[in-house]
């Protein structure tokens, strides 16, 4: 049987899980100006109303996606599980509190040091260097970044045109998942780029214990090369991503 008529058939029994920007989101070169695709708020609602668990789980801020996304009750996960909403409730996960001076210090060091073109998204507790729009000083923006993490006792990962800087403990995808599904019976994620595949390979974990699982690559001209090879569903764009999740009802 087709992987997402497995995930069909189970719904009040799953875990219906994504990444929004690129996802839900199509991407745009202002972080600030990202807005849900068509139909996706709506789709997400009518899922709450039958899947077991419905989240969003992306490395935005909670009050980000909650702006965006104000429906109770939705799973959100931001900036990679170190903020959640979980029923209505926004809380940062435990000891996050002592790493808002090294990462306010790290966005003054970066915000002072980034080249022309390259922005700076202060997340409180995480930051975004976006090279989008001078795609040409990668390079030089993951050295950058990497030199003022280590500053700061922070790390870095890679993003879609982007670095992010984060406190070492922070989750990946792949733990919020994880969470996320637990006491269901199956599970998916649709994601876009290479933060995504730890929420992969959690589904991977998943369906070691039994439960149905569907990864769901969303593919535009910016999307990572892994992000499909894993995938077991691929979709064009963010309306596929969006037609992809009406499916399930």
């Amino acid at each position: 049987m087709d992987p997402t008529d497995r995930l069909r058939q189970q719904l009040v029994t799953a875990a219906v899980l994504t990444d929004f920007d690129g996802t839900l989101s199509p991407i745009v070169d202002d972080p600030a100006d990202a807005v849900p695709g068509p139909g996706a708020v709506q789709v997400l609602g009518d899922l709450a109303a039958r899947a077991a668990v419905v989240g969003v789980v992306s490395g935005r801020p909670v009050d980000v996606l909650v702006r965006h996304l104000p429906d109770d009750r939705l799973h959100l996960s931001g900036l990679y599980g170190l903020e959640r909403r979980v029923e209505g409730a926004i809380a940062d996960m435990p000891e996050s509190h002592r790493w808002r001076a090294p990462v306010a210090a790290a966005a003054e060091d970066l915000q002072a040091a980034a080249p022309p073109g390259v922005t700076v998204e202060v997340k409180r507790l995480s930051l975004t260097v976006h090279y989008r729009r001078v795609p040409d000083a990668a390079a030089e923006v993951q050295a950058l970044a990497e030199a003022v993490a280590l500053r700061h006792g922070l790390t870095v990962r890679p993003a879609r045109r982007s670095v992010e800087v984060h406190p070492p403990e922070t989750p990946d995808k792949g733990v919020v998942v994880e969470e996320l599904a637990q006491g269901c019976d199956a599970a998916c994620f649709v994601g876009d780029d290479v933060g995504d595949i730890p929420a992969f390979d959690a589904l991977d974990r998943l369906a070691d214990k039994g439960l149905d699982v569907v990864k769901v690559g969303v593919l535009d001209e910016e999307t990572a090369p892994e992000v499909i090879a894993r995938a077991d569903v691929v979709v064009e764009g963010t309306a596929g991503a969006i037609a992809w999740l009406r499916s399930l009802l």
